[in-house]
């Protein structure tokens, strides 16, 4: 399985914009996330449990019973508010005008109309960051210093700037797909700077999420979604593997920071299916079920908005994808009194509605 994300790149860039563009980021409410430093993806753990993925019920199919990300899961681990508008976007034959005017005419230029999407990596040459990658060797540190030194933001105004970065950022690492163009309708919604701020980008992402897991499940060899959240999900509850909680950073929203995960050369060669066998053997007893009862942080902000919606079904909107977020299998997995239920379908039998 490889993974698009580019952590590192985001990371780095929106450490390197001025002071006035990070702030303008935070209020949009992509801050909290931003400010985790990019760890590991631990590929052959994400591999196993994408497989465990059930479309029908929308959760994973673990041995000691179902278990669902949730909106809970969301707000406490990346900060991103799961509360607000929804996150849907306006359905255009051509986005030609639009690209000129929100990032710029040379997003345009010699492209045929009718253009539809916005090249991932135009978004990243337009600011002196072409081909930039890190190395095996480099500490991310030393990353940042060259991102910050090749990143050449021109004249353009301070809204045109924010607009490629979370373009960028969203194409990249939040709604990661397996393709190297992104639907132009995320960028329709950073039109108004102050607005974008009000919608639920959060629930967008988990539903996002959703929506790619069964595709990545059929032995892909991409996958899209926002996978290190995935990942530290897993780890909150049933932890293998090359994790580290980090001491110091026990009551910190976005919870995400309490985690470092580097390539250890004691499992360097380990497989997915090792990860398959540490799953079917793990002991029941030391799943954890609530991982967040008694955090300290329960009034940040993404976590008290979101409260009211923790233990509600609700339906994930992200543009034009709409899934269900259903709680009760994991209510019956533990065993409490609930009646007879049934799996809402929207659309077609094991796809999401489009």
């Amino acid at each position: 399985m490889r993974s698009r994300v580019t952590w590192d790149l985001c990371w780095a860039w929106y450490q390197a914009l001025p002071e006035a563009q990070q702030a303008q980021i935070a209020r949009m409410g992509f801050g909290h996330l931003l400010s985790v430093r990019p760890f590991h993806l631990d590929v052959p753990y994400l591999e196993a449990l994408r497989e465990r993925w059930e479309e029908d019920c929308k959760a994973f199919i673990m041995p000691w019973g179902h278990m669902i990300p949730t909106l809970e899961d969301v707000a406490y681990l990346t900060g991103l508010p799961v509360q607000g508008e929804p996150v849907v976007g306006l359905e255009r034959r051509d986005y030609h005008d639009d690209i000129a005017e929100l990032l710029g005419p040379e997003f345009v230029a010699g492209r045929r109309r009718p253009i539809r999407s916005i090249l991932l990596r135009s978004l990243s040459e337009a600011v002196g960051l072409r081909g930039r990658r890190r190395g095996p060797l480099e500490s991310l540190d030393e990353f940042y210093a060259g991102v910050r030194g090749a990143l050449d933001l021109g004249d353009r105004s301070e809204e045109r700037s924010v607009r490629i970065f979370v373009s960028y950022f969203f194409g990249r690492l939040l709604f990661a797909t397996q393709s190297s163009q992104m639907n132009f309708k995320f960028v329709l919604l950073l039109r108004d700077l102050v607005q974008a701020g009000r919608y639920a980008w959060g629930a967008a992402m988990l539903g996002h999420l959703f929506s790619l897991l069964p595709s990545s499940s059929q032995r892909s060899q991409s996958t899209g979604g926002f996978t290190p959240f995935l990942q530290i999900w897993g780890y909150t509850r049933f932890p293998m593997g090359r994790e580290t909680l980090v001491e110091g950073r026990q009551t910190m929203v976005p919870l995400m920071t309490r985690w470092e995960v580097a390539p250890d050369p004691r499992v360097t060669d380990r497989r997915a299916g090792d990860v398959r066998v540490a799953l079917d053997h793990y002991p029941h007893d030391q799943v954890v079920w609530t991982p967040y009862r008694g955090e300290a942080d329960a009034s940040h902000p993404a976590v008290a908005a979101g409260r009211p919606l923790f233990d509600r079904h609700l339906l994930l909107l992200c543009l034009g994808t709409c899934e269900v977020l259903y709680l009760e299998l994991v209510v019956r997995t533990l065993g409490w009194h609930q009646p007879a239920i049934e799996v809402p379908s929207l659309g077609r039998e094991g796809h999401s509605r489009r």
